[in-house]
């Protein structure tokens, strides 16, 4: 159980760095599945003050945060873009393939 806390906290410590933190969002968000991405959004939080505090820098209700981001979290575009700015990141669409 030691080594699971272990792994958690050097995760979050991780995460402070903005560069981490968004390389960690790409990397949930291309497994394609909503829970993996919830949670790295949750520990990205965690990172950055936990979610009293990104909620705050966010403007949004830290209950409804909270909500916005459980298993059965459903968060709606611009919450999800008011997150992602109060932990100093953006949302950024690329083409799967370069155009030649």
């Amino acid at each position: 159980m030691a080594k699971i806390t272990e792994y958690q906290k050097d995760l979050i410590e991780a995460l402070k760095n903005p560069e981490e933190a968004a390389a960690y969002l790409n990397a949930a968000l291309e497994e394609g599945d909503k829970e993996i991405f919830l949670l790295a959004l949750r520990n990205v939080a965690e990172a950055n003050g936990g979610m009293a505090a990104v909620a705050e820098k966010a403007h949004l209700n830290r209950e409804s945060l909270y909500r916005t981001l459980s298993r059965k979290g459903n968060p709606e575009i611009r919450t999800l873009f008011n997150l992602l700015h109060g932990v100093g990141l953006r949302l950024n669409i690329t083409p799967e393939q370069a155009t030649v």
